[in-house]
């Protein structure tokens, strides 16, 4: 389709924070034009401007346009487990609610449990997520029937996936201009055993690729794998060469000095998970840290059994206050960093290179954000108001691929939520009959 959207505030993020106002056009994926219509003749390929047939044309009202928000972290089909084993203790919550319950899934039961969780990332303006899970191939069709963008990276352990069904997803979902990536990956180290790490490390050799795990999210997971090994786990997985080509770590809330320059060194992205950090009572990743050394920080909700929610307003404010409090420093951990973050740094830690920023050529990832809500009012720092007060309710529409994929209220997927909804709660019912 062929889209103008006009009278707009637009943060590209191409120029730190700084933001503009105009217009912005998408031909088909990708965005064709960005500017004050000035220089707009430049954009119509021979066409004058007035000839330009639009499908759609849309009046921002002046509201702001900007690039998406990515998920950096989750798994996404554990929708059906939201709100079911809260307040737990965690090892309780694993073993008694969640393992059990999981056990019973199946590929489809996934798939239409990933398509749950997509009409949430929509209505928080994320428009790519970074799922780890148990089927990526249903994954991968959840992801392409709602027309939403996917990144996945394995979740082998010591009891499901293989090294095998990695590089098959690897070398399958990798393919030009699609909505579907993969990344290599493995659950965590206290899931795998020595010899199912050292193949994760030839696979990551074989294909010179980064790798991504859950990492230090515990202080118990740090201290049993030092006991195991001697070594914290970033320094045990590394002295394997699993980051030899880089990668990522999920949570990463205590990593020490030595780990940190592993992480810089290695060029590792760390994605944090405040939200699902404290309701597991993980503890407070010292963000500030990893921006102080030079690392890349993204950010992710976790998926909606430990969070329960996956609103990426919500993480934003966590990094920030959380980041104060740790350091109690309330000039730490900048609102703009945070949605730098948010955005930029999870495309940069997800490998969507043509989707980071609003540029011509790029991607048509992009949100539209209501500034007429009370909550935006009176409009003094726009990308401050974000992280601090901003919500999902100012989220006016999510367009991924250069379609429109929820607006004001309504969704655009090919199918009814109230028959998701619907659909949900039979497998729900099914699995508890069954255990």
């Amino acid at each position: 389709m062929n889209i103008r959207i006009s009278n707009a505030r637009i943060l590209t993020m191409a120029d730190g924070m700084k933001l503009t106002e105009g217009e912005i056009w998408i031909r088909g994926k990708r965005i064709a034009y960005i500017g004050d219509g000035t220089n707009a003749d430049l954009a119509c390929r021979g066409k004058e401007r007035n000839r330009i047939v639009w499908d759609r044309e849309i009046d921002a009202k002046r509201n702001l346009i900007m690039p998406g928000f990515k998920n950096a972290h989750t798994h996404s089909a554990m929708t059906f487990l939201r709100s079911y084993a809260d307040d737990l203790p965690l090892q309780a919550w694993l073993n008694d609610r969640v393992f059990p319950m999981e056990a019973k899934l199946t590929g489809d039961d996934i798939r239409l449990l990933t398509k749950l969780a997509v009409l949430e990332y929509l209505t928080s303006g994320v428009t790519a997520f970074f799922d780890m899970y148990l089927t990526p191939e249903t994954i991968a069709q959840a992801a392409e029937e709602t027309g939403m963008r996917c990144v996945q990276t394995g979740a082998v352990n010591n009891f499901s996936q293989s090294t095998e069904l990695v590089e098959e997803m690897y070398r399958k979902l990798n393919q030009e201009d699609s909505l579907n990536s993969y990344r290599i990956g493995f659950h965590a180290e206290y899931t795998c055993d020595k010899s199912l790490l050292e193949r994760v490390s030839d696979l990551s050799h074989k294909y010179k690729a980064p790798v991504y795990t859950h990492n230090s999210e515990t202080k118990r997971e740090v201290e049993d794998c030092i006991e195991r090994s001697g070594m914290t786990p970033t320094q045990y997985l590394d002295s394997l060469g699993l980051f030899d080509y880089g990668g990522g770590g999920y949570h990463c809330v205590w990593l020490n000095d030595t780990d940190i320059e592993i992480f810089k060194r290695r060029g590792m992205h760390v994605i944090t998970n405040p939200a699902s950090n404290l309701k597991l009572a993980s503890g407070i990743a010292p963000i500030q840290r990893y921006v102080n050394a030079g690392l890349n920080v993204a950010v992710g909700t976790d998926g909606p059994a430990s969070n329960n929610c996956l609103d990426m307003f919500r993480e934003m404010f966590l990094v920030a206050g959380l980041s104060k409090y740790l350091e109690q420093d309330a000039a730490a951990m900048d609102a703009d960093k945070v949605l730098y973050m948010a955005t930029a740094g999870g495309a940069a830690a997800m490998g969507l290179h043509d989707c980071d920023m609003l540029a011509e050529g790029k991607y048509a990832d992009l949100i539209m954000i209501d500034l007429a809500q009370p909550n935006m009012q009176p409009i003094h720092h726009i990308t401050k108001n974000l992280v601090y007060s901003g919500s999902k309710q100012n989220v006016k529409m999510t367009m991924v691929n250069g379609e429109i994929l929820y607006e004001d209220g309504s969704f655009h997927i090919g199918e009814s939520p109230e028959v998701l909804y619907r659909e949900a709660a039979k497998i729900v019912e099914g699995i508890k009959k069954a255990i």
